[in-house]
């Protein structure tokens, strides 16, 4: 699964996000997604197989790995499962609106095995910050 593209949207006054069709059509048409606090204090979105790889790589770590036993247990802690509904809309936890700090305009990304969910305003800040250095962190990536 590859998931890609940028999707400006909007909560309505219920929290709920409409996700895009073509983002359920990718997701295999769920009726459940998987929700957790991510890095740079957006949101990750997967659906159950994708999570499940990811726990299958965490699994890789050594059982007396302290950090990957702290991050282990604060992400699969802080994971709320949540329905997508008929019409594609999600109910989004209130704890977890609070912890990306999320308003009315948010902005969904996908980022290969997951989406992320953006406060719009971070968002174009994070594209201003790091949009200039894209040539530069292409390099560094494809190097490893």
């Amino acid at each position: 699964m590859l998931l890609t593209g940028t999707y400006p949207r909007t909560l309505d006054e219920k929290k709920r996000l409409a996700l895009p069709k073509r983002l359920r059509e990718q997701l295999g048409e769920p009726d459940k997604l998987l929700i957790t606090p991510g890095p740079d204090q957006c949101l990750w979105l997967y659906n159950q197989e994708g999570l499940e790889r990811l726990a299958e790589k965490l699994d890789q770590a050594p059982a007396a790995d302290a950090e990957a036993r702290v991050f282990r247990r604060l992400y699969f802690a802080q994971t709320e499962a949540v329905d997508v509904d008929r019409t594609g809309r999600i109910l989004l936890p209130e704890r977890l609106i609070q912890f990306a700090r999320l308003k009315h305009a948010v902005v969904l990304i996908g980022v290969r095995d997951h989406l992320e969910l953006w406060d719009a305003r971070r968002w174009e800040r994070y594209l201003d910050q790091h949009g200039p250095r894209f040539d530069a962190v292409a390099e560094g990536a494809f190097q490893k």
